[in-house]
């Protein structure tokens, strides 16, 4: 049974949003929450870093769903040709 591209490529995307968007929120609430995360974060993704504004939270959880959505694609496609070549193989 193989995995729907589309459908891995959006459940990583949306986890990986929620993750920065979760992460975000509640350092805005409560400062010291995830900084350093953050602050790690800043280092892949200009701009999502531990400033405590909204803009930054949501620019953090676009971030996190594009590059969820690139990373699970590409684990999908990869999934799909591995499973795919070695299912052939076993019945030749």
């Amino acid at each position: 049974m193989g995995h729907s591209v589309k459908a891995v490529t959006l459940t990583s995307a949306l986890v990986w949003c929620a993750c920065m968007l979760f992460a975000g929120f509640v350092n805005l609430a409560f400062p010291s929450y995830g900084s350093e995360f953050l602050r790690m974060m800043n280092s892949i993704y200009p701009g999502a870093d531990s400033v405590r504004t909204i803009g930054r939270v949501l620019l953090g959880g676009l971030y996190g769903f594009v590059d969820g959505a690139i990373v699970g694609c590409v684990f999908a496609f990869l999934y799909q040709v591995l499973a795919g070549h070695g299912h052939k193989e076993a019945h030749q």
